[in-house]
């Protein structure tokens, strides 16, 4: 069975550190659940090569789960794994 990956947008809070770099803190999915961003452990400008779009790519631990989580503009967008049916 193949996979898709789609670009799902999300809400995201997120805060501005004492030097100026943006750092989100929390991603909420679609049904309203919200996910604790554990850690941010890297950011970099990059492209999403599986669902489209480009921005910063933050790298982040939710959990014991590490994710991408894109900043295109200004909306946030994640790759979802999409099983078509």
């Amino acid at each position: 069975m193949e996979t898709n990956n789609i670009k799902t947008y999300v809400a995201v809070e997120a805060c501005f550190t004492a030097d100026g770099a943006l750092l989100p803190t929390a991603v909420i999915w679609e049904d309203n659940t919200r996910y604790e961003i554990d850690r941010v452990l890297d950011v970099r400008p990059a492209a999403s090569l599986k669902a489209g779009g480009a921005g910063l790519r933050y790298t982040v631990r939710i959990g014991r789960t590490e994710t991408y989580l894109f900043l295109e503009e200004t909306r946030w967008f994640v790759e979802r794994r999409h099983v078509p049916s």
